[in-house]
């Protein structure tokens, strides 16, 4: 008998291989440039002995990507989905199959990093640009953000706003108590933690007496009434306040908009604009403001400019208002958005426009009516009588019955109490639903859905249950780009169109530092479409959502074993939230133990910008530490500051391997003296892609960290969003994790409240970044750091000869990433970081981080992902710069004149017929040769000021483009 060859019946390469760069012949490259003969070798140099961990990782055996894929299936398929008719702002709908194949499912919109390059970002930005004027012609206020984590954040937010642009009011802010219940809460908790008083308040009423801030209104409210919210905001205005509403887009294609109410906020959700329910996230929530307000808005704001050639060209505006630059000054802690999913928001309203939408509005209104009519009929009070799309039904002493009957029935609805019951129909309800929902409350009655119902819904006045005086009369998406796309080769190509213009990891690397731009692999990916995932309402009965808590549990916990931790939570659902839930734990523990007065925050003076902006909304004041000359934390400024504030210190803020990237020799220190005076140690994870599986920040002395999954764990970054930011801690500060109301845990449903408006915060990308532990194992995560720290040590050797490297740490070697000093290059030649980044896109590339954490320098983190000879084609790409910059030091070329300041070129550019330019047309153009995948940038250098001295936020007509 011939033998069998097994290897057949294989995997061709374990995944650890896929998601690894360089291969053995690479490593052994590296490697020797450095001088060491393994990777163990390295680390052993790399990582300070007092740090490491003396264990392996406890991880479940890596499996293969099919064996995954499958465990995932197995997990999705245990959710049960049901349609969800909940209600409270999460909402069925369908997402366009071009939509989602074309921007869900597409790397070139996912891989994307957030566009502080706007030349290379043009694309999303235009994209988020739609999804702005979408939002502020929908709301009636003229500016719009590019979208926020979540409705009840985005109230939060709203909050904030109100009492900054309110300087000096003392007045509490008043809630509507038909504000939907997590987004009560989420502003409860952040309201607790800044000293601002809440009221909640039956709006139906009039206000309470007494001074005021502001006020917030739901419209329509959670029980569904629609209730005209004009005397609210008018008495609020009277007595000094702002008025903030609360909306429902879909609604306000029927409803007169916020803006024309006299609104002076609209905050909200667009998660029924096509966004999977994803069972609570992520989702894009919205913020548009009246007239005065734009320079207090939180998160990003795209705005239109000028490139060099004087065309207009899109970039983010007002950028002193973020937090990296205004640190505790910020007008928030959030630096990312939810941009992919406002993407798909934006693109919902372009495939349909102003037209679909109404008659996807009226069309759910219509089955609405018709479920209240046959209620009505059999004796059934409804809570109001005006209503959108949710009805609040009396059904004395049997709504649980009701709620259960319809579960089985296939049907979620919502419990309100023990006598009334919520019903919420939307785009997906079709009319087997609503004779479920009568047969659970008992009414016999035959619903058909034909054209005749249809359309009485869409087209007769008399039919709507709206109140007249609120009826919308404004205009809305009048822009062509939201009548342009109708087919779906129109759609299709618009899309292409807009992916093409921007550059994502799908073109090459994107050296972040900070950022850690790594492989998002398809088969992490895929999961996210599954409808066990993808369609499960957060506020499903528990026993529904059986997969996703398996999921969540497994995580959590290999979450809590990497990290050395001892609990974990995942809701957070940004890192900036992760801060935040982090250092109100911290708050927690102080003020149980009698210490109210530990207040005051270290945080070392090369710390991200989030980190001081987290520290003031979490309460504490800020107190910066020095750093040494060698970049390490000035460990006797430290000691001195934990004299000074022995009796109020409540934390330091440090991140580990430093900002400065490098693994600095004090941190046991550091810890230990924070400690010895009271205070927590607060370990940022953004870096933890250098320690996975060498050290745990747990085990060293932190108390508490934040992870970005969407670095370390590789969910994509999506343009700027979704992320992840679950919070890790010591058990002593386990009883001060985010906890919510309705979280399906009931052991979590008391304590300092939630932190994003769904119990599990963005679940729905979650599978990402299980997929990835679960296909790597403790050895594949291990390697994969260890890669890491060798791409960054081989970049620096490679440069160094070249720009000096600013900061080294133990062993003299950087971690995962190193910072490229430009500043004695800039004083020789004024060629700033600024023209290396621009050219550096004729190259071919992403620029590295820009003057962060230390301005005229850059900031190279190549990840694990990136193959030697993607290593080799940045280090080249960076020499010939430098000899660029060498010609101009050498007078061959003004600063001004030479490539560099001109860059990035444009076909546009190198088009013209009469060059007259001190350097070749082919130089600018192919400075490594010709090259026929070359990445071309849409526009040329664009004027920052210029737009910020001429405020543009929404889509600029189509005479803006034309050529002259």
């Amino acid at each position: 008998m011939v033998p069998v060859d097994p290897s057949p019946f294989r995997p061709l390469r374990p995944f650890v291989e896929r998601h690894i760069g360089p291969d053995d012949t690479g490593l052994m490259t590296m490697l020797k440039e450095l001088g060491y003969a393994g990777l163990d070798e390295l680390m052993q140099a790399a990582v300070p002995a007092s740090i490491r961990s003396a264990a392996d990782l406890d991880l479940p055996a890596a499996v293969t990507e099919e064996e995954a894929a499958s465990l995932l299936a197995d997990l999705a398929g245990s959710n049960r989905t049901r349609e969800p008719m909940i209600g409270l702002g999460y909402h069925g709908t369908t997402t366009p199959a071009v939509i989602r194949r074309n921007i869900l499912e597409d790397p070139a919109w996912y891989t994307a990093y957030t566009p502080y390059q706007p030349e290379i970002s043009q694309g999303r930005l235009e994209a988020l640009l739609n999804f702005q004027t979408m939002v502020g012609d929908l709301t009636g206020l003229p500016t719009a953000n590019a979208s926020l984590l979540d409705e009840g954040t985005a109230a939060a937010e709203a909050m904030t706003l109100v009492r900054r642009a309110k300087r000096g009011a003392t007045g509490p802010f008043v809630v509507d108590a038909d504000a939907l219940p997590q987004t009560i809460e989420v502003v409860r908790t952040r309201a607790e933690a800044m000293g601002i008083e809440v009221v909640v308040h039956d709006l139906a009423t009039g206000l309470p007496e007494g001074e005021l801030s502001g006020v917030l209104v739901q419209y329509p409210g959670a029980s569904g009434a629609v209730r005209d919210p004009r005397a609210v905001i008018e008495e609020t205005h009277a007595r000094g306040g702002l008025a903030v509403v609360a909306a429902d887009l879909l609604a306000l294609t029927l409803l007169e908009s916020p803006g024309a109410l006299g609104a002076d906020v609209a905050v909200g959700s667009s998660q029924r604009f096509g966004v999977p329910l994803f069972y609570g996230g992520p989702h894009a929530g919205f913020m548009a403001v009246g007239e005065g307000l734009q320079r207090h808005l939180p998160g990003r704001l795209v705005g239109v400019s000028v490139d060099a050639q004087g065309r207009p060209a899109y970039r983010l505006a007002l950028q002193t208002r973020e937090q990296h630059i205004r640190r505790d000054k910020a007008t928030s802690n959030i630096c990312t958005a939810q941009v992919l999913l406002a993407v798909v928001a934006a693109m919902y309203a372009v495939y349909h426009g102003a037209d679909g939408l109404r008659r996807i509005a009226r069309t759910t209104h219509a089955k609405a009516a018709l479920l209240a009519d046959a209620l009505r009929a059999d004796g059934l009070e409804l809570v109001s009588e005006m209503f959108f799309d949710t009805l609040t039904v009396t059904a004395p002493g049997r709504a649980g019955e009701v709620v259960a009957a319809a579960r089985e029935a296939g049907v979620h609805l919502r419990l309100v109490d023990a006598d009334r019951v919520g019903v919420s129909v939307s785009e997906t309800t079709g009319a087997d639903h609503l004779q479920a929902v009568l047969r659970a409350f008992g009414v016999e009655a035959d619903l058909t859905l034909d054209g005749s119902d249809e359309s009485r819904g869409a087209g007769e006045e008399q039919a709507l249950r709206l109140p007249e005086s609120l009826r919308r009369t404004t205009d809305y998406l009048t822009h062509e780009v939201f009548s342009s796309h109708r087919s779906e080769t129109a759609m299709l190509r618009y899309l292409a169109r807009l992916s093409r213009r921007d550059y994502a990891l799908d073109r090459g690397m994107i050296p972040l530092g900070s950022c850690t731009m790594k492989l998002n692999a398809t088969t992490e990916m895929e999961a996210i479409g599954l409808p066990g995932f993808a369609n499960l309402h957060p506020f499903a009965p528990a026993e529904d959502a059986a997969g996703y808590h398996a999921l969540v549990e497994q995580l959590e916990g290999w979450l809590a074993t990497v990290t050395g931790y001892d609990r974990v939570s995942i809701q957070p659902n940004a890192g900036s939230q992760g801060e935040l839930a982090g250092l109100m734990a911290i708050r927690g523990y102080h003020r149980a133990n009698g210490d109210e007065q530990r207040r005051v925050c270290l945080i070392p003076s090369s710390a991200h910008g989030t980190n001081a902006a987290s520290a003031i909304m979490a309460g504490m004041t800020v107190t910066v530490v020095k750093a040494a000359p060698d970049g390490a934390v000035d460990l006797e400024d430290l000691r001195a500051q934990c004299e000074k504030h022995a009796d109020d210190l409540a934390a330091i803020m440090v991140t580990y391997p430093s900002t400065h990237g490098a693994y600095e020799d004090g941190i046991t220190e550091l810890c230990r003296v924070v400690h010895e005076h009271g205070g927590q140690v607060y370990v940022d994870g953004a870096n933890l892609n250098a320690l996975l599986g060498h050290a745990r920040p747990g085990e060293f002395g932190g108390d508490v960290s934040h992870l970005n999954l969407h670095k370390t764990f590789c969910i994509p970054h999506g343009g700027g969003g979704p992320g992840v930011g679950p919070v890790a801690v010591r058990e002593h500060l386990a009883p001060y994790l985010p906890s919510h109301p309705d979280h399906p845990d009931a052991a979590r449903r008391e304590g300092i409240g939630p932190i994003s408006a769904a119990p599990y915060g963005s679940a729905g990308i979650l599978p990402i970044s299980w997929a990835y532990v679960r296909m790597m194992g403790a050895e594949g995560l291990t390697r994969a750091t260890s890669v890491a720290v060798l791409s960054a040590n081989y970049v620096a050797k490679r440069l160094a000869e070249h720009y000096p490297v600013l900061y080294r740490g133990h062993g003299g070697l950087v971690a995962h990433e190193c910072i490229l000093d430009l500043r004695e290059i800039t004083k020789r030649s004024g060629v700033s970081v600024d023209d290396v980044a621009k050219r550096l896109v004729d190259y071919g590339f992403h620029a590295p981080t820009m003057s962060f954490p230390v301005a005229g320098t850059l900031m190279v983190e190549p990840t694990e992902s990136e193959d030697l000879a993607e290593l080799d084609r940045f280090v080249d790409a960076m020499v010939a710069i430098r000899e660029e910059i060498r010609r101009v030091e050498a007078g061959e070329w003004d600063a001004t004149e030479s490539p560099l300041r001109h860059a990035p070129h444009t076909a546009q550019v190198l088009a013209v017929a009469d060059w007259d330019r001190a350097y070749p047309r082919e130089l600018g153009a192919f400075p490594t040769g010709y090259d026929p995948d070359k990445y071309w940038p849409p526009v040329g250098r664009i004027d920052q000021a210029y737009g910020d001295r001429n405020l543009v936020c929404a889509c600029p007509p189509p005479e803006a483009f034309a050529q002259d």
